[in-house]
């Protein structure tokens, strides 16, 4: 009984981490856009964007790369910011 407890407890706080990083990064965020594949991109208020892939991961996307969201909007990157967005996902979880 008492094993079952400790892994309830550790997968809700592996689940609250995650949520906590996620949402410093949707904070500094002016948009946030999911997309078809299961990845999210962050606009940021100067215009400059980042994406997240389905796993929760900062990822390189090159410049001009066209991606489609999930409501079927083409959104081109500008300014891949992947260290901006690492540094926002990993501040939430003690990193």
């Amino acid at each position: 009984m008492l094993k079952k407890m400790l892994v309830v407890v550790a997968l809700s706080i592996i689940g609250t981490t995650g949520a906590f990083a996620s949402d410093e990064a949707r904070a500094a965020a002016k948009e946030v856009i999911e997309l078809k594949d299961g990845s999210t991109v962050y606009i940021f208020k100067d215009g400059k964007m980042a994406m997240e892939d389905k796993y929760g991961r900062a990822t390189r996307m090159k410049k001009e790369t066209v991606m489609e969201a999930k409501d079927g909007r083409k959104i081109i990157m500008h300014g891949d910011e992947v260290m901006r967005l690492d540094s926002l996902l990993r501040h939430g979880d003690g990193s």
